[in-house]
């Protein structure tokens, strides 16, 4: 199988993307809603309060590897569990997004795209895997 420039600019444009969103998504929740308040909110939807601590992380450093195609398929995988424990607290709200408490539509969407980036890997632009043998 062979890759144009533009399918490997359209794969980066994928990564980019999906890690900028990652990014968004943990920084709203480490400064708009705070720490404590983004555990107050998963406690209130049947998580963890803890749990929202490494998700913070996940999202804001899986997010920044995405964006420098640092080990994208490793970084696709790994927000994985993430975006599925998304998927929960919107799943009895009916499909689409705009439902009131947000439907399962986007966060399933999200996953099927990191899925696929998972599968595609880096595209153009990317630092790689720096660990990986050059032999």
């Amino acid at each position: 199988m062979t890759q144009t420039a533009s399918t490997s600019q359209a794969i980066a444009l994928l990564r980019v993307t999906s890690g900028a969103l990652l990014l968004t998504h943990g920084l709203i929740k480490l400064l708009v809603f705070t720490p404590a308040g983004t555990a107050g909110f998963f406690e209130s939807i049947g998580f963890p309060g803890i749990l929202a601590y490494p998700v913070m992380a996940g999202e804001i450093g899986l997010g920044l590897a995405l964006i420098l195609g640092f080990m994208t398929r490793w970084a696709a995988l790994a927000a994985l569990p993430i975006m599925i424990g998304a998927i929960v607290p919107h799943a009895g709200n009916g499909f689409t997004f705009s439902n009131p408490g947000g439907g399962w539509e986007y966060p399933v969407f999200w996953t099927i795209v990191l899925a696929a980036q998972a599968i595609i890997g880096d595209g153009a632009y990317a630092i790689g895997n720096p660990f990986k043998s050059k032999v």
